[in-house]
């Protein structure tokens, strides 16, 4: 019999560790899966701990995050090459997660006997030439100084695309579309076109609209005005302080995040359901 490797991430709170607990216990003894703990919860539940980066290099199969899109786009942060990622709701909305607890352990029995994985498009961003970590969902660009406008230069391919007055932009992966990009106003995108959404954030000009351009487009962002700084988040994980004198570049990054395919409804349904 094939031994199936699994890895767990959870949130911290006690409800998420408490199911966490429950679903490793009876994997291992009612399955034959080899099953890796996160070491951030492991003394929690009184197991042996692992971290995210050893279950790449053991080439786990896939990882249950049980929480929200954010303990997803944490764990995918830690990866250079992510590992498909089940997840488990424990939050409110949430786009990455696709099983709901009470569903958890029909799909888990039903994935030991094999599955499919879905990938997605991550961004890759240059910072003067120094890689910060891949977005899965989008880089956002905004003032370092609330109430306070920057003006931005988007050049795209070598083209001047736009150049604009605002708070912020944010550029988004598909998948991300329905992330922040959706919440300042941007479009919902099919994860499976190959995309990227830019969205200005409260612009100054009523000219200055999202648009949507080729995946494999290369977009240099610059600003503008002098002794103005900003701030470059990454999928809400990561942060960090540009000034004028900075350069970010962001085209598609060599390697996807990996999700496994739960159902068929897809995702128009998901849409429909999570947001009406």
């Amino acid at each position: 019999m094939v031994v199936i490797k699994i890895g767990f991430v959870s949130r911290h709170e006690p409800e998420s560790v408490q199911l966490a607990a429950m679903f490793i216990d009876w994997l291992r003894s009612e399955t034959k899966s080899e099953v890796f703990v996160d070491q951030e919860i492991a003394p929690m539940i009184g197991s042996k701990g692992s971290t995210v980066e050893e279950m790449e290099r053991q080439k786990v199969d896939f990882i249950v995050s049980i929480g929200g899109d954010g303990t997803i786009l944490r764990t995918i942060h830690k990866m250079a090459d992510p590992l498909p990622i089940l997840g488990i709701n424990m939050g409110t909305l949430g786009f990455l997660v696709d099983v709901e607890p009470k569903d958890a352990f029909e799909t888990l029995e039903h994935l030991i006997l094999g599955f499919e994985v879905d990938e997605r498009s991550r961004l890759k961003v240059l910072l003067n030439g120094i890689c910060l970590p891949p977005a899965t969902n989008e880089v956002a660009l905004m003032t370092a100084s609330p109430a306070k406008m920057i003006e931005f230069e988007i050049i795209v391919d070598g083209s001047l695309m736009e150049d604009f007055r605002a708070d912020g932009v944010i550029i988004a992966t598909s998948t991300g579309s329905t992330a922040y990009a959706m919440s300042a106003g941007g479009p919902i995108v099919d994860p499976r076109v190959d995309a990227i959404v830019m969205v200005p954030m409260a612009p100054f000009k009523l000219s200055s609209r999202p648009w949507v351009i080729p995946g494999k487009s290369i977009i240099e962002v610059k600003l503008k005005m002098p002794k103005k700084e900003a701030l470059v988040v990454v999928d809400g994980q990561s942060t960090t302080t540009i000034s004028t004198e900075d350069s970010v570049v962001i085209s598609k990054a060599d390697t996807p995040a990996r999700f496994v395919k739960v159902g068929h409804d897809g995702f128009y349904a998901k849409v429909k359901s999570k947001l009406t």
